[in-house]
Formats: structure tokens, sequence, C-alpha cells
């Protein structure tokens, strides 16, 4: 038989009745206590007056206190505080009544001090209590409803506490933590709230001998080698991963059950936290006016809020994208960034735009992430990766130069490494030009290149997690296609140190770490969200895109490298460029990209870049036919 009072809220009313009824209740159980159950007739008679005063105080500050406003079944520490709060303010007037009585009136207590205190003692008990009562009875009867969930909580520690009573506390399934899990060997063997903790060699045996739902990791800094072998570990047990932010994300210092949520891809390629120079990095930027291209796109907002940490003098970000750049700008005074920001709408094609950029407010740094990224859109138009890539990149070189930068700091990418696709042969020529100007101009022209990052516009993550939430099918365009990935946040922080060790005319190269076969992410990803490859969802192959290859590179076969101060920044070795020679190359594709047709400028590109070989694209027939033995 359902209990109806366990289904809905209890009435207001009804727990202000019940409140009442236990301040009557513990009135009279203190004298009974004080006087050990054998109350003297004498103090039966003033006890109608002192019924009727503590009553009639407890009803007043029940009323201000609003005890009976919050909802029984959820009842917190704060509710407690509360109850407590509102019944010792009311224990201090019958203790001022008294100090009136005795000294103003009669010479006597009107209640005797130790009945204030017991009654005080028994009134907070039995009010909490109750509340407590109606809370464990309330969860009690909707957990016996549901499915039973058995679950792991990776860390015994604050983090690990507040997780399973989270947990223990949620109406919408029923949890039933077997163990926690945890590192210090000082903690093995022990219990914590009645469960049992044990050292990470048991989660196999733990795995294999239940039926684990879940298991939670609530240890926020977790190194990422460790959680993406434990999540291998689950994964093979179908057991899904979840993961509790950190405390400092916790809504109003608390956990809400709906933060806790599933491992995602990103957390299991990340690698350990990059220590930066930052002493060097705040010498660099603090106090300058910083420019910054591409400044609403993935890498140009990373770069911004990285850039911000170090208190530049001011910040100029321009972007050709009016919604994005409008998003930035939104996200940036909501977290009141105390230093000046100017957003401006620039196609850095229009030299005469960004003149009056420079004009305006003479930037001493320039990272310039603005270009076009699209491997098959740049195959299918050239022209415009010519003039973004190429041309907008000589337009702000050649201000850098006029306006005395200190510093160009250009993001490059892996495909300009023996190019097979316009995009990539693009930024190679980018790259090169970049290099012609080191010498012997004051603006030092640095070069930063990286593979993919995680998350940026047109990633193969996001691509792959809409995909999943439609019900499939993954497509992947060959089964042996590989790519490097980093996240963005490291990725920018790498340009900051790049930048700032660079002496002119370097190509720095990121330790980018082992490339990750496309169709193996695919298939975690998959797992990850608690499908099954071949039942619930496909992977369908589709094949290389125009101008796309299986293995992307980032130092082509006659460049070396060089160690720097810092293990995950190289220094590419590459040969110089005649700056009239480079310059008079470029000029004439520029020409042949406002007018000529698109095997015209692709031509162009191959005699410049030399190495550039197209895959899969129609301007294969542009490359030189192997030699038949």
């Amino acid at each position: 038989m359902k209990i109806s009072f366990l289904r809905h809220n209890t009435p207001r009313w009804l727990i202000f009745l019940i409140d009442t009824g236990i301040v009557v209740f513990s009135l009279l159980f203190a004298y009974l206590l004080r006087f050990n159950f054998a109350v003297p007739v004498v103090e039966y008679e003033p006890l109608p007056q002192i019924m009727a005063w503590v009553v009639t105080i407890r009803i007043i500050s029940f009323i201000v206190g609003r005890t009976s406003a919050g909802i029984i079944r959820y009842t917190s520490t704060a509710d407690a505080m509360r109850v407590i709060a509102t019944l010792l303010a009311g224990s201090i007037l019958f203790i001022l009544t008294n100090l009136v009585t005795f000294y103003l009136i009669n010479g006597k207590f009107f209640i005797p001090f130790s009945i204030i205190i017991i009654d005080f003692l028994v009134t907070t008990m039995a009010m909490i209590t109750f509340r407590m009562i109606v809370k464990l009875a309330y969860l009690e009867f909707h957990n016996s409803e549901r499915v039973l969930m058995n679950v792991i909580i990776y860390g015994a520690g604050e983090a690990g506490i507040t997780t399973k009573r989270v947990l223990d506390h949620d109406i919408g399934t029923k949890f039933k933590i077997i163990a926690f899990i945890d590192d210090n060997p000082n903690k093995v063997g022990k219990k914590l709230e009645g469960v049992d903790i044990v050292g990470p060699d048991k989660i196999d045996a733990i795995l294999e001998e239940n039926q684990v739902a879940n298991l939670i990791l609530s240890i926020p800094e977790f190194d990422p080698q460790r959680k993406e072998a434990l999540v291998d570990q689950c994964l093979s047990h179908d057991v899904k991963v979840m993961t509790v932010p950190p405390m400092m994300k916790w809504i109003n210092g608390e956990l809400s059950f709906n933060q806790i949520r599933k491992v995602n891809i990103e957390e299991l390629l990340e690698r350990p936290e990059i220590r930066l120079e930052k002493r060097l990095i705040r010498e660099e930027l603090a106090d300058k006016v910083i420019l910054i291209t591409g400044a609403a796109g993935s890498i140009g907002s990373e770069i911004v809020r990285q850039a911000a940490k170090f208190l530049p003098k001011q910040l100029v970000l321009v972007d050709q994208a009016e919604t994005a750049l409008h998003n930035l700008e939104l996200e940036l005074k909501e977290e009141n960034i105390a230093l000046p920001l100017e957003f401006i709408i620039g196609d850095i094609r229009d030299q005469q735009k960004m003149e009056r950029i420079f004009e305006a407010y003479h930037p001493e740094i320039l990272y310039h992430a603005a270009a076009y990224k699209h491997v098959p859109m740049m195959e299918g138009n050239p022209g415009e990766a010519i003039l973004t890539n190429v041309n907008g990149t000589r337009i702000l070189a050649d201000l850098s130069i006029r306006f005395k930068v200190g510093k160009f700091v250009m993001i490059s990418t892996d495909k300009a490494v023996n190019p097979t696709n316009v995009m990539g042969a693009s930024k190679r020529i980018a790259e090169i030009y970049a290099q012609s100007l080191n010498s012997p101009n004051e603006t030092l022209f640095i070069t930063t290149r990286f593979g993919n990052v995680l998350g940026s516009n047109g990633s193969v993550i996001p691509l792959f997690r809409s995909q999943i939430e439609k019900g499939g099918p993954i497509t992947v365009t060959h089964p042996e296609i590989t790519r490097f990935f980093m996240t963005i946040p490291e990725a920018c922080q790498l340009v900051l140190e790049a930048g700032t060790i660079g002496k002119g005319g370097e190509i720095f190269i990121f330790d980018m770490g082992q490339s990750v076969r496309i169709v193996d992410l695919a298939k975690k990803m998959i797992r990850l969200s608690g499908l099954t490859l071949g039942k619930d969802i496909q992977i369908k192959f589709t094949g290389l895109r125009p101008g796309e290859k299986l293995y992307e590179e980032l130092l082509n076969k006659e460049e070396d490298t060089l160690p720097t101060h810092h293990p995950r920044i190289l220094v590419a070795k590459v040969k110089e460029y005649d700056t009239k020679e480079v310059a008079g190359l470029i000029t004439h594709l520029v020409n042949t990209a406002t007018t000529g047709s698109s095997l015209d400028i692709v031509r162009e590109m191959k005699s410049i870049v030399p190495e550039f070989i197209s895959q899969n694209s129609v301007f294969e027939k542009l490359d030189p036919k192997p030699a038949i033995r």
C-alpha cells in the first residue's frame, strides 16, 4: 500500500503542528527528567502558565525562523542549523524572562534553568530526528521501487565521500556502493561509511565477481595515462566510467548528481600538465599591445584566454566571423577580465582595414591564427586558400615590419609538411614568406607547427560525437588513417612559450606524442557511450577525401630538429630563403589566384613547394609521372 505523504511534499501546516506537538512533549519530558520522573506537586501549579509561554514563544520563533518552510524529504545541514538557531533564540528569551521575573517582579525564576537547558536539547533532538526519519523513509520508499546498480568509487578522500552521499540521496536510481578504490596504502583495508576500501590491484577481481554498472573517478588530478588504462580496464568488463568535477566547479560548493558525467574521449587523449616558464612569458607579454588574428576561432580564442592571464596592456582581437567574435566578447565580459579589449570585425585580406588597425593600436606582438583550415574545402577553392592563407599572411607580415612589431608568431600546421593538399601547401608557402622576412628586419618572425587539436573547428571528435547521438553510422575515411592530437589549451600554451623563446626565423615543432588511429578513436568513443559496435552502431569507411593523406608528419625530408629548454618544443632546421625571390614568386601566385584557373593556381604552388604532391585529387595530373622501369 502506498503511503501518500511519502509521495508528495508534506504540507507546511502539518509540519508546523507536529513541531508544536514536539514542543509540548519536550517541555513535559524535561520536567520528568529534571525530577527523576517524580514531579513534585508544587511544580504543577505554575506549569500551565509556563507551558503557555513556552508554546507561544516557540510558535512565534517557528514563524520568524520559517522552520517548516523547507521540504522535509530534502532536509540538509542548513535546515538543521536553522532549527537549532530558532530554538536557541527562543531559549535565550526564556532566560531573559527569568532575569526579568527574578530581579523586577517576584524574586523567583519563572522557568527553572535546568528545565530550559533540558527542553532545548530535547526539542532540538526531536525536531531534527523527525525530519531525518521522514527523509530516510522517503528515500527507502522510493529506493525499494528501483533497480539496484552496483558502483565503485575511485578515491576515498573528501570528494569520494561526497560522491557516495550524493548517490545515496539520488531519487532517480538506486545505487549500491560496493567498494572504494584508493592508492593510499594507509587507507586500504579500512571502511568508509561502512564500505570497504581496497587497492587498485583489486579492481579486476571486483569487476569479475560483481555486476558493476559504473566506476566513478572522484580524483580530480588523475594521471592521463593511468586514466586511459583504467578506462580500458573497465570497458573490457562493460563498466561505464564516470568522473566528478573539481570541487571549485561544484554548484554553490555542493556536488550535484547531474555533475557526475561520463569520461569523454578528450580526457583520454590528454597528457600530463605542461610546465611553462611563466616568468619569461609574463616578461614577454606584460604591458604589451597584442594583436590576435582569427581571435574567435578555437585556437585564436584560447590564445586570447591564455595571454590575458599575463596582464598585457591591451588585446586587439580581429576576426571576420561576427557571431563567434560576439560570443567571445560576452564570455570575456562575464569573466571580468580587467584589461582593455578591442573586438574588431575584419578580414586579413583587406589591406586597408589591416593598415588602419596597425595605425590605431601599434601592436607590439602579433599572433596570427587566422586561416582557412578545411582540407576538402580548400581543395575545391585553391584561389581562396592563396588569398587568405598566403596573401593575408603577407599583408600582416609586411605591416608588422612597417609598424615595427616586435614579434610575429604564425600558427601553422603539420599539413604544411610534405603537403598533399592545397591547404597544407598554402600554409607552407606562408611559412616560407615569414621565414624569408626575418633578416634584416626588426620584426622577429616565428612559426609554430602542430597537428590536430581536440575540439577545434573541423576536428573529427565533435563529428563522431554528433554521429553517435544520431545513432550512426560513424564515418571514417580509411581504416589505417592516423592523426596526431593535442588539446587546445596545451597547444596554445606552447605557442606562447615558443613565441617567448623565439629569436626569429625558427619553425617550432610541438611534441604531439603518439599518432592515433582514427578508427580506434571511433571505437573507443562508441564504447564510452555505452554502445556496442556492430549492434547499436556501425562504422562506415568512406574513402580518403580530396587531398587527404593517411599519415601526417611534422618534418619534411630535408628538415631535422634541435632541442630547446622545453622538452615538448623542438626547432626545425630549415633552409634560408631569399626575400626578393620569395616575394616575387608570391606576387605572381596571388595574381594567378585572382585571375587564373584552379589548375594554374595549383601549378604555381607546386613550383614554389616542390614537395607538394597531390593525393586523391584532381591536381594529381600536375605532378610528374613516376618513371617506368
